[in-house]
């Protein structure tokens, strides 16, 4: 019934974050976003999809040839099951000292029936030849790469049988996990019945050992922050969101909300948001995105009260503090 210990976390606020702007951050502004994301403490961060961008590949060639990437920082690229797609994606990320190569696939039956027209064998195909491929190129070039496989809202038995085909080649262990990501794209399900679903991937993935549990929530049920938190209660063991909430259509899951809920339960959560105002100045200048006055824990009227009755209580509590 409550959250012992931070999920590892990891910032996608600079690929979902970033495709989501009306304007996008520039070369200049992802880098000073990228220097905050390693400030407050993010180990994690997924740096764009470079081999779909000349913007993105860019930023990550000038991440690496200009030693930007701490030493304990991880990054992260998203490459589609495409043959062409995967290689360049390693052209990118040649000479990071270690990086996530993130691979999906669509899976879902949507999916499945109006866009691949391709039978759940085929569709499987895709990843386990896009799997095939990702193991080969990472031993051909130089690097230290760790693994991730998405896939899209998909029946849990099927993504279960997907991902264990996956992991079948690439052959994860326990000093070098591979993760497994359950995305919430368009939060199609209430948050328990997610948690299920985390919990039925928990029970029945293969390698369980050398496997990291991760979700990827959307908020387009407005229950983004509930999905997470019964996910990491349900086994997940690490979290990817944006900042405020930030990202496509209504936002992904808010890693502001996440970590300060933690902390207000008595849990480190490992994210420093000692300087929110500093914080909050930064987001809003190079996203140009405005923080709702409302937003937990960062609005400009979280600590505001208009009531005469809780104007009262906080004064009296305040002084108790004082005089305790």
């Amino acid at each position: 019934d409550h959250i012992e210990k931070a999920p590892a976390w990891c910032s996608v606020d600079l690929r979902d974050g970033n495709q989501a702007l009306i304007v996008p951050m520039s070369l200049a502004e992802k880098l000073e976003f990228f220097q905050m994301l390693v400030k407050i403490g993010f180990k994690e961060i997924e740096v764009g999809f470079p081999a779909a961008s000349d913007t993105e590949y860019e930023f990550l060639r000038t991440l690496i040839e200009k030693n930007m990437i701490p030493e304990d920082v991880t990054v992260q690229v998203l490459t589609q099951c495409r043959d062409h797609i995967i290689r360049k994606t390693f052209e990118a990320v040649k000479g990071a000292p270690r990086a996530v190569i993130h691979f999906y696939n669509s899976t879902s039956v949507a999916q499945r029936e109006q866009v691949f027209h391709k039978s759940r064998e085929e569709i499987k195909k895709i990843a386990t030849d896009g799997a095939k491929l990702v193991k080969q190129l990472s031993q051909e070039y130089e690097g230290n790469f760790l693994f991730e496989y998405s896939f899209t809202g998909t029946e849990v038995d099927y993504a279960v049988e997907v991902c264990n085909a996956v992991l079948d080649i690439m052959q994860p262990t326990p000093d070098r996990p591979m993760i497994i990501n359950l995305p919430v794209t368009v939060e199609m399900s209430m948050p328990h019945v997610y948690a299920n679903q985390i919990e039925y991937c928990d029970k029945h993935l293969k390698y369980r050992d050398s496997v990291i549990i991760s979700t990827h929530p959307h908020n387009d049920r407005g229950t983004g922050v509930a999905c997470a938190e019964m996910a990491v209660l349900a086994g997940a063991q690490r979290v990817e969101c944006c900042l405020f909430g930030n990202g496509e259509r209504t936002g992904n899951v808010d890693a502001v909300t996440l970590a300060m809920n933690l902390y207000s339960h008595g849990v480190d959560p490992r994210l420093d948001f000692s300087d929110m105002p500093g914080i909050c100045a930064t987001y809003e200048r190079v996203t140009r995105m405005h923080i709702y006055e409302r937003t937990p824990y960062a609005g400009q009227l979280v600590f505001a009260a208009f009531s005469g009755s809780h104007q009262d209580a906080i004064a009296k509590g305040m002084a108790y503090r004082k005089e305790r």
